[in-house]
């Protein structure tokens, strides 16, 4: 049974944000696929939902800005992210991280902006948002900010976005995806329909020779209370020869990472994904960029 107490269907951004300001009770709900799901569990009894679901004007799709920027509306489906001619000349491994939540059913309902709002350090375009450096911006009757996704999250299911605020905008900057090639890697105990045990995302810039690491960036999803990167194995590898690079990789990021236990798997488990998973994304990686390894 589903306890909702109201549901009011915004007809814009800023009558979403008005409706929002006046019912201290009230909440968003874009595709639905999580707020439903709690509704159902009792979790948000007597719900006062505001939905954003229309306002396909305001909040859908995938664009590119003048200066290059990467522009992704959250209630963009996560099939038309993946699908997305813009996405797939840009941020390829972003296309490919929301090809990988849950079925096909799902990923024609589920929103990339509910992935982010609703704080799971296992959200599958977590960590790959965290390796593009993505920015968020969110409005609300006070006004418009934006907030770096790496200071997004506060812990597990929560992050600084105030109940009255709407993320309108995902933003991936030029020089945040220009050059670089990724991988994304998702374990989980099925090959589909499933959460991730672990997350792991590899973006890399190469030398000219493709033969060593110019830049790097190592994110992980489910290895810490929120998504993280792996800055310290970056900082190490940062100049070392592709090989080199793949061998050290993996003990180094389990230095910078925190996994827990759970039913799901074991933080001894989860550790050893880490290792490997880092080497296998960065390995991918590098040889989408050209790197003979």
């Amino acid at each position: 049974m589903y306890d909702i107490e109201s549901l009011y269907e915004a007809t814009s951004v800023e009558d979403a944000c008005r409706a929002l300001a006046e019912d201290p009770q009230s909440m968003v709900i874009a595709g639905g696929t999580d707020v439903l799901v709690k509704c159902r569990e009792g979790k948000f009894a007597g719900a006062h939902l505001v939905s954003i679901h229309g306002l396909n004007d305001e909040l859908d799709g995938v664009s590119l800005a003048a200066d290059g920027t990467v522009e992704i509306g959250p209630i963009t489906w996560f099939n038309h992210v993946t699908t997305s001619p813009v996405a797939q000349s840009t941020v390829q491994t972003l296309c490919d991280a929301c090809d990988t939540p849950g079925g096909p059913q799902l990923r024609v309902s589920g929103t990339i902006g509910g992935n982010i709002c609703n704080a799971a350090t296992s959200a599958d375009t977590a960590s790959t948002l965290y390796a593009y450096g993505a920015l968020l911006d969110v409005r609300s009757v006070r006004g418009m900010r934006t907030i770096p996704i790496e200071e997004w999250y506060t812990g597990p299911g929560r992050s600084v976005r105030e109940r009255d605020e709407v993320l309108v905008k995902i933003r991936i900057p030029r020089d945040h995806y220009e050059g670089w090639t990724g991988h994304y890697f998702k374990y989980g105990k099925r090959r589909a329909l499933e959460i991730a045990t672990m997350g792991c995302c590899c973006l890399v810039k190469l030398s000219d020779d493709k033969k060593c690491i110019d830049d790097i960036r190592l994110a992980f999803g489910v290895a810490a209370p929120t998504p993280i990167r792996a800055r310290n194995a970056e900082d190490a590898v940062r100049g070392l020869a592709v090989e080199e690079a793949v061998e050290k990789i993996g003990k180094l990021a389990q230095q910078d990472t925190n996994p827990r236990d759970s039913w799901r798997a074991s933080k001894e488990f989860r550790l050893q994904l880490i290792k490997e998973m880092s080497k296998r994304s960065l390995t991918y990686a590098a040889r989408k960029g050209g790197a003979d390894i």
